[in-house]
Formats: C-alpha cells, sequence, structure tokens
C-alpha cells in the first residue's frame, strides 16, 4: 500500500507561501472600477489543484481572465489536444495555459494531467491547474471527480477559489491536503465554499460528487 492509499483526515494548509507572484495593479484597478477585489497572498507549493466554485454564468470567465491577471499567477486547464494542432488557435490556447488531453490515451484525463504534473515537479516549474468542478454553468447533482483525483493521485494542494457576487470578491487564500476519503474531503472544502454566491445562486450544484 502506497501513501497515498492511506486515508487520514483532510487538513488546511497554513504554512509560509512559496511563490507570490506581483500581478498587475492595473488590473486590480480595473476591477475595482467595478467593485471588485481579489484575496490573494500566494501558493503553499508549486504544483497544485485549484478548484473553482460556484460557477454559475458566463460572466465567470470574465471576471476570472480579470483575476488572473491581477493574480499574476498562469494557471493551466483541460483542453482538447485535437486544438492545439490547430495553426495560431493552438499557439493561443498553450498561451493561455491549455493543457492537451488525449482521451483515447492508456493514462486518460486524470493519468496524463498527473504525469505532466509530476514532470513540472521534477524540472522546478510552476503547474497549477484550474477547474470548475462543476463542469457545467446550469446545476447538476454534484462535481465530477477528475481533479480530486489529479490532486489525489499527484500528491499536490488543492486550492479552494471562489467568485462571490455579494461581496463582490475573488478569494484564493485557502489551501487543502486532501486525506484520501471523499466524503471528509468534500466536507472540508465544503466548509469553505458553500457560503459563497454566484451570480445566480440557485444555479450552484451541492458540494459532492455525482453518482
Amino acid at each position: 500500500m502506497s501513501a497515498r492509499d492511506v486515508l487520514v483526515p483532510p487538513e488546511l494548509i497554513t504554512g509560509p507561501r512559496v511563490f507570490k507572484p506581483a500581478g498587475s495593479a492595473l488590473a486590480r484597478g480595473l476591477m475595482g472600477l467595478f467593485g471588485w477585489k481579489v484575496d490573494f497572498d500566494g501558493l503553499p507549493a508549486m504544483q497544485g489543484v485549484v478548484m473553482v466554485y460556484p460557477h454559475t454564468s458566463n460572466w465567470d470567465f470574465i471576471v476570472g481572465i480579470f483575476a488572473k491577471w491581477a493574480l499574476g499567477l498562469q494557471v493551466r486547464y483541460w483542453a482538447k489536444d485535437s486544438l492545439f494542432r490547430v495553426p495560431l488557435f493552438g499557439r493561443w490556447a498553450k498561451w493561455l495555459g491549455g493543457v492537451a488531453v488525449n482521451r483515447a490515451s492508456s493514462s486518460g484525463l486524470v493519468g496524463g494531467t498527473v504525469q505532466q504534473m509530476q514532470a513540472a515537479r521534477e524540472r522546478g516549474e510552476l503547474f497549477w491547474l484550474a477547474v470548475a468542478p462543476e463542469g457545467t454553468r446550469s446545476r447538476a447533482a454534484g462535481w465530477r471527480s477528475g481533479a480530486y483525483q489529479v490532486a489525489l493521485q499527484a500528491q499536490v494542494p488543492v486550492g479552494l477559489a471562489y467568485l462571490d457576487y455579494a461581496t463582490r470578491t475573488v478569494g484564493f487564500n485557502t489551501f487543502v491536503r486532501l486525506g484520501g476519503d471523499p466524503e471528509r474531503d468534500l466536507a472540508l472544502m465544503a466548509a469553505h465554499l458553500a457560503q459563497h454566491t454566484g451570480k445566480r445562486p440557485e444555479m450552484a450544484s451541492p458540494i459532492r460528487f455525482r453518482t
């Protein structure tokens, strides 16, 4: 049995931040014009997974792009590998942080991403994968589990990010070390995410995995 197969209680990561990008004062200023602010104080590791919740509107993408600019953080996202073979568009997708995913490969979506994250660790490179685990802007039965499995298998921290339209805050300052028990892990995440209000609150999916 490997260390990651042993179930332990999940825990908040409270240690020092090892990477603090400067970000853009211009982006923060533009967000401020619309009443938005960013709560971020750096990353606890060079590799990890970001769970973005709730995701209920197309406006989330626009707010997220400005927040990414304000943070100065190059996060990755999943995209089909075929997109990267399209001239010009492929370069643009990669520049934005796209991670090429070949769903037909033997390693699959999760395994392929874990391999890329481990390779980044060996090179000492930054690799944070940002995922909206609901997988849709409409209310669903729960979260998809792919990003959770990536974090568990790669043994990296999970950052809990939220877009709160009630307070106009983009928060990315809480980090969790998974224990391997989905019920307990998600309960800890819910304790820090469930109170935040999306653009369309009624569309927020419950913080549990789909069955």
